[in-house]
């Protein structure tokens, strides 16, 4: 399994929120839904997306946008349009007042907006991207990136707009599924684009006795490594390896292997069916004593901080 999938793979919520929006000039939503991720998709007229700092970017028919949370982002038609609603967690809306304008701008089944022939039609969405392991993932990531038309294939944007139409059964698990898979085709064409952009895990890639060893480590986590029985199976030698991962990777073998157990960990932790015990040994320690060690020596917090502390912040525990 590579890098991307594990890391896409990483514990979150489902019923991630998808409308289709439409909107007639002029417009501007800020979002405020403090989701991890976000995503717009324009499959008419234009779009302007900018931060607080105001960096702004320009989408066009096809383009896709990811936007990385819980910043706060203005999709507009025009960098100097004010916002005149507020997307707030929930799919509730308000004006800038605070008034809620929910009901005023459903304009049918995940049609939102402020015209039903608007000329700009868009996929407004969030992915919930949650846990330790997706935040690897996600700290490759600028602010906000974007895909231009015709570079995701095949073309899962139409697919997702029709069906986010319908409303069968099981419609909103299909959704998911589909939001998943536009995601991840989204980061690997963007990865794709420009070498000097992508992160140092997915440049690994690139080499293919580091790539091994990534998939090794992200396989059998619980697997008392060493770099010498790493590169044994990677067929080269001890110091060749350690030379080429920490070169390509940007830390050792070792060091990349203490971070994903406790990546890991910490995502395991939170599952309220789990014991420290059983965590350890998933993730490669002896017991939970020394788990919680070296959990506290890298990360501050103990195991059980960690856990009241994400329950507290609303974070779901399994």
């Amino acid at each position: 399994m590579d890098a991307l999938t594990r890391l896409l793979d990483g514990p979150r919520g489902g019923g991630a929120y998808l409308l289709r929006g439409r909107m007639q000039p002029p417009w501007a939503v800020r979002m405020r839904d403090k989701a991890p991720v976000g995503l717009v998709a324009v499959l008419a007229g234009g779009v302007w997306i900018g931060d607080d700092t105001g960096a702004a970017l320009a989408l066009g028919p096809g383009d896709v946008a990811v936007l990385r949370g819980p910043d706060e982002f203005i999709v507009a038609d025009s960098p100097s349009t004010q916002p005149q609603m507020i997307l707030h967690p929930g799919l509730r809306c308000t004006n800038p007042d605070g008034e809620e304008i929910t009901d005023s701008l459903s304009l049918g089944w995940r049609l939102w907006g402020n015209d039903p022939t608007g000329t700009t039609s868009l996929l407004l969405g969030c992915h919930q991207l949650r846990g330790e392991v997706s935040k690897r993932l996600l700290a490759a990531l600028p602010t906000m990136l974007t895909v231009p038309a015709g570079e995701l294939d095949p073309p899962l944007i139409p697919l997702l707009a029709a069906e986010m139409d319908k409303n069968g059964p099981g419609q909103d698990a299909v959704l998911d599924r589909l939001f998943d898979l536009v995601f991840a085709a989204v980061l690997r064409a963007w990865f794709s684009r420009d070498a000097a952009q992508r992160p140092a895990w997915y440049r690994a890639y690139g080499d293919p006795v580091v790539a091994n060893a990534l998939r090794l480590l992200h396989e059998r986590p619980a697997q008392p490594w060493t770099v010498a029985s790493l590169a044994e199976h990677c067929g080269i030698s001890r110091a060749a390896l350690a030379k080429r991962f920490t070169e390509t990777v940007g830390e050792a073998p070792m060091t990349y292997l203490t971070g994903w157990r406790l990546a890991l960990a910490a995502d395991r932790i939170l599952d309220p069916n789990s014991t420290l015990e059983s965590v350890a040994r998933e993730v490669g320690y002896g017991s939970g004593f020394a788990l919680s060690t070296a959990f506290k020596r890298e990360r501050g917090t103990s195991p059980r901080e960690h856990r009241t502390l994400r329950k507290s912040a609303g974070e779901p525990t399994s």
